[in-house]
């Protein structure tokens, strides 16, 4: 049965309305919820803990006051504060991360699926890309006190261009925004991906291909 003009402006009206709030995050039910890691996380995060347990260091994090490893093959180190480090983020929508950058530092290419980032620059200056799903690139060297944002999912990097250490401190609108790196995610994974596979996405031969499989042991 068709419906008149007058009956389709509400109902347009109220798909509308139902849309804008499955979209958008739950609001907290209370004033906080210091989150109980000892118990498996549900929709929106882990069970309170009793709040007669809370004490004022569970709303604060001590990990990113000293540097990350960055003795490694990539020349960087980060040091995350999701919800699993720092209960006290349980049900807030957010975390927090330091990058460390020797000299010519790189983090590779990578996207968070469950969150939009921002990069502010600390110390140093870093070249940093993001890469959109129409396969545009929008990079630049960003310099001490200058930040930037990377929406949610995107493919990006950042890449010490300075001749001193470099470090940035991100901040995301995930408790918990997962990381995915390109590559380890191709030539890393458990099962193998198939050596046929790869040979058509990257256009690599089969002894290539194990030589990049190599790095990821």
């Amino acid at each position: 049965m068709a419906l008149s003009k007058a009956q389709a402006v509400p109902v347009a009206f109220l798909a509308l309305f139902v849309f804008s709030v499955v979209s958008s995050d739950p609001d907290p039910l209370q004033d906080f919820c210091i989150g109980d890691l000892n118990v498996v996380p549900g929709i929106n995060g882990f069970p309170c803990r009793n709040s007669s347990t809370v004490t004022v260091d569970d709303f604060i994090y001590s990990e990113i006051v000293n540097s990350s490893n960055t003795t490694n093959i990539n020349r960087s180190g980060a040091i995350f504060g999701t919800v699993r480090r720092f209960p006290g983020l349980n049900t807030l929508g957010l975390s927090i991360a330091r990058l460390d950058f020797l000299p010519g530092g790189f983090i590779p290419p990578h996207t968070h699926p469950r969150g939009s980032e921002m990069v502010y620059v600390e110390e140093g200056s870093v070249y940093a890309a993001i890469v959109t799903t129409d396969n545009r690139l929008f990079a630049r060297v960003i310099n001490r006190g200058e930040v930037m944002v990377i929406p949610r999912g995107l493919i990006h990097w950042q890449m010490n261009v300075g001749r001193t250490n470099a470090k940035i401190i991100a901040i995301l609108n995930s408790q918990f925004p997962g990381i995915q790196f390109i590559a380890a995610s191709m030539f890393g994974s458990r099962p193998e991906v198939p050596a046929e596979v790869l040979k058509k996405t990257f256009f690599l031969d089969e002894r290539t291909i194990e030589q990049v499989r190599s790095k990821f042991v």
